[in-house]
This record gives C-alpha cells, sequence and structure tokens, in this order.
C-alpha cells in the first residue's frame, strides 16, 4: 500500500539518522472511504486528494514544533497492508501505521520550495481554527495548495538536508 506521511524537516533528519521512522505512524492512503466519498476519481486523483490530506497534516506538526522550517514535507513509502488501520469515517484518507517505515521502503520525499514559506507559517497559524470549521482559517490553510511541493528521490535525503542548517 502506498502512504503518504506528514513530516516535517526535523522528522525527515530523523529518518536519514535513525534509518526508519517508528510506529504508530498516523499517515493518509487511497482508503475505501475515500473511494466512496470521491466515487468518480481515478486512482491518480485518490492519489493526490490522499497526499493533500498529508500535506495538511503536515501543517499541524509545523504548528508543533516552531523551530522546524516552514516547510510542508511528505513522505511517500509503500508499506505492507499488515498492521494498516483504516479510518472508516466517509471521505478520510487517514490511516494508522503499526509497524516502522523504513528508508527502503521510501518511495520518495516531497518538500516545499522556499517560495512557499510565507503562506505556510500563515495556514500554520491558523490550522486548528481552519479544523474547527472556521471558514476563513481553511481559505487561508487552502492557499498552500498553490505551492506544489518539490519531489526528491531518497538518495537525495542528507544532500536535501544540507539545504538546512542545523539539521
Amino acid at each position: 500500500m502506498r502512504v503518504y506521511i506528514p513530516a516535517t524537516i526535523p522528522v525527515l533528519a530523523l529518518l536519514r539518522d535513525k534509518g526508519e521512522l517508528g510506529g504508530p505512524l498516523t499517515a493518509h492512503a487511497v482508503t475505501p472511504a475515500l473511494r466512496e466519498w470521491y466515487a468518480e476519481g481515478d486512482e491518480e486523483e485518490l492519489e493526490y486528494a490522499a497526499f493533500t490530506s498529508a500535506a495538511q497534516s503536515a501543517l499541524q506538526l509545523l504548528r508543533l514544533d516552531s523551530s522546524a522550517p516552514s516547510r510542508r514535507a511528505v513522505i511517500s513509502a509503500d508499506v505492507s497492508d499488515i498492521g494498516v488501520r483504516v479510518t472508516h469515517e466517509l471521505g478520510s484518507s487517514m490511516v494508522e501505521l503499526a509497524h516502522p517505515v523504513t528508508l527502503k521502503g521510501v518511495a520518495a520525499l516531497h518538500i516545499d520550495d522556499a517560495e512557499a514559506e510565507a503562506d505556510v507559517e500563515a495556514a500554520v497559524a491558523v490550522i486548528l481554527e481552519a479544523l474547527a470549521g472556521d471558514a476563513d482559517a481553511q481559505f487561508t490553510v487552502d492557499g498552500t495548495e498553490d505551492h506544489d511541493l518539490s519531489w526528491y528521490d531518497v538518495s537525495e535525503l542528507s544532500q536535501l538536508l544540507g539545504q538546512f542548517p542545523a539539521q
């Protein structure tokens, strides 16, 4: 199963240093609930919806770690279905991973470019309000979707982290 794990730059450094991210982890994937909610979407659209949800979840991680660079990160990984608990809420892409995700299972890394930092900072400031249903806050959060996350091969992880001091 392909999963999209929300992350921050420090989380990516942890992945590099330990060679894995320990479980349980919250991630996003194309779930039966997402398929049912988005019935007319093809596989690519469903994967994009799950990926976008992971990128929004990265905003919550950034809110918890104010020292992290203001860049959303998503780890795309392939994991065994064993140990994956799926949320059954209609439209949800959320899954819980019981087992660690290793570097070997990582398919790609996705990170905001520097141009996204101001919009990411604004979204981080209001993410809790957006989750509580504030339409103005959600508009600010949705503004981050104007920025595509750049794709990196897992072999580029150390080089990528070298762009961020103290990582």
